[in-house]
């Protein structure tokens, strides 16, 4: 029979593995947190499987909370920063108005879709400009 010790080595590893397979920058911790559990075990012998638990919790909570402020303290860098953030995107974009804004409410084009606005009374077929993004509602202004 395995001892425990190795056992918590090798899920670490293949949570390491896991990691390298399906990156989401959060298994790397909970590996983490089973190597020490594993080195913890095999250093201390007498642990019993729920002490190994509690110990493999507490860690898990620990790295995962030292993980959390390393990547608050040291943002990683994107080529694209907005690239999940679809509304953030158009902000700045001209569109047209397609369905005219009245009392502050219309629909304007967007590529192939039509998006809910709000802005200044305008006609159809005015280009605007996109100032805000509210949910799905755009905030437009006229377009100078």
């Amino acid at each position: 029979m395995i001892d425990s010790g190795y056992a918590w080595l090798l899920l670490a590893v293949a949570l390491g593995v896991a990691e390298l397979a399906v990156p989401g920058v959060f298994l790397v911790f909970i590996a983490l947190a089973a190597g020490i559990t594993g080195l913890l075990s095999l250093l201390f012998p007498a642990l019993t499987l729920p002490a190994e638990l509690a110990v493999f919790g507490a860690w898990s909570v620990v790295t995962v909370l030292v993980g959390r402020r390393w990547y608050t303290d040291y943002p990683i860098d994107s080529d694209d920063p907005l690239l999940n953030d679809r509304g953030a995107r158009l902000i700045g974009q001209t569109v047209v108005v397609v369905e005219p804004i009245m009392g502050g409410s219309g629909r304007v084009r967007v590529g192939d879709s039509e998006w809910i606005a709000r802005g200044p009374d305008l006609p159809a077929g005015t280009r605007v400009r996109i100032v805000g993004v509210s949910g799905a509602v755009l905030q437009v202004a006229c377009d100078d």
